[in-house]
């Protein structure tokens, strides 16, 4: 079964920023990931697959499991240590489980970016009624970005918070797309989505 299994995505990101541990930290299932943290994502089809992977990822290093799901399509899971090394071992673990390397995964595609300058009070009041991060405060300056494989927004996060200072609104990491809303100032918000296109650009993989 593990042999029939593709990677979608998979990242190692270390140096977890603050703001999106924090986001983290709210809406995980499992063990709470901290500043600073390095966290392996990664997403998995068919799903299902998703449960023998972390098992070997568990048995094979010290890390500690933060999040497994399993959606219509796709599994998707995220594993948290404060050592880049036990996070490597799962990584290896799973690649090794699939016969696999790094290589092997699908290369994200950026799919959209939006800038919203002055957001209108009452779409800032419709984003704030199913955000589980930041309020979107009216007048605020808003940013989207949209990529697939959908867990790759997850690196986009972080590359924005670590380029500027902006808060995250929302992150949706699982599904068929990946979307990123972030807020602040118009300034720190265009170099955060610079940030987070560029980090989803930057990695690679084999073409869909």
């Amino acid at each position: 079964m593990a042999s029939k299994i593709t990677i979608r995505a998979l990242m190692q990101i270390d140096r977890l920023q603050p703001k999106f541990a924090a986001y983290n930290g709210a809406t995980v299932q499992g063990s709470v990931p901290l500043a600073g943290d390095t966290v392996l994502i990664g997403e998995f089809a068919p799903g299902n697959g998703v449960f023998t992977l972390i098992d070997k990822a568990l048995k094979a290093s010290a890390v500690e499991a933060t999040s497994q799901l399993v959606e219509r399509e796709f599994g998707f899971f995220i594993l948290r240590s404060t050592s880049n090394a036990e996070v490597s071992a799962a990584r290896d673990a799973i690649l090794s489980e699939l016969g696999a390397s790094m290589e092997s995964r699908i290369k994200p595609q950026l799919e959209s970016t939006q800038i919203i300058t002055s957001v209108e009070p009452y779409q800032a009041q419709l984003i704030n009624k199913w955000r589980k991060g930041a309020l979107l405060v009216p007048g605020q300056t808003l940013g989207i970005v949209e990529c697939s494989p959908a867990a790759y927004i997850s690196v986009a996060a972080n590359e924005a918070e670590k380029a500027a200072h902006i808060d995250i609104v929302e992150v949706r990491a699982v599904g068929r797309f990946g979307r990123l809303f972030i807020s602040g100032g118009e300034d720190d918000v265009k170099t955060a989505i610079a940030a987070a296109s560029k980090a989803i650009e930057a990695m690679d993989g084999q073409s869909a």
